[in-house]
């Protein structure tokens, strides 16, 4: 099955991260990957839950992505959870690094997605939530789920 120009698709969500942070500035990146990366990823075999955003040497490096190993790949196969760079423009990579370096803010990815032959990444800019702001998001949550359901009802 080939993948069709225009088509999305969500390989893997990091859906903690709408919980633990408050976020903002809302951008793709490439990724650059490994044969066998890009074949797990097809596969669905990669998760978001632990990874971040830092830099190295000045550039954005995706950390702690976990894509597991191709089975079918030669002896020559890709490390499950070793640095990738994003390629973002250079206005951008200097959003992000304002960000995190002024603000004091974080650079959190959201989804890993097949767009046509490409595999981008959704990352925004963050701020952690105090454990006070997560009880009102679960309340407000909570009260939307009962008013859907009353009105479902009637």
């Amino acid at each position: 099955m080939g993948a069709r120009k225009g088509e999305r698709r969500i390989v893997c969500e990091n859906r903690r991260a709408r919980f633990e942070f408050d976020l903002s500035d809302h951008l793709e990146a490439g990724l650059v990957l490994m044969g066998s990366e890009v074949k797990s990823v097809r596969n669905r075999n990669a998760h978001l839950s632990e990874a971040w955003v830092g830099f190295e040497n000045n550039r954005p490096v995706l950390m702690k992505a976990h894509i597991a190993p191709y089975l079918q790949a030669t002896h020559i196969c890709h490390e499950p959870d070793r640095p990738r760079p994003l390629l973002l423009h250079a206005a951008e990579v200097e959003l992000l690094r304002e960000a995190v370096r002024e603000r004091g803010l974080t650079i959190v990815p959201l989804a890993l997605l097949l767009d046509g032959p490409w595999i981008k990444l959704q990352i925004a800019i963050g701020r952690g939530r105090k454990l006070h702001d997560k009880r009102h998001a679960l309340r407000e949550a909570d009260d939307k789920r009962e008013m859907a359901r009353a009105l479902s009802q009637r």
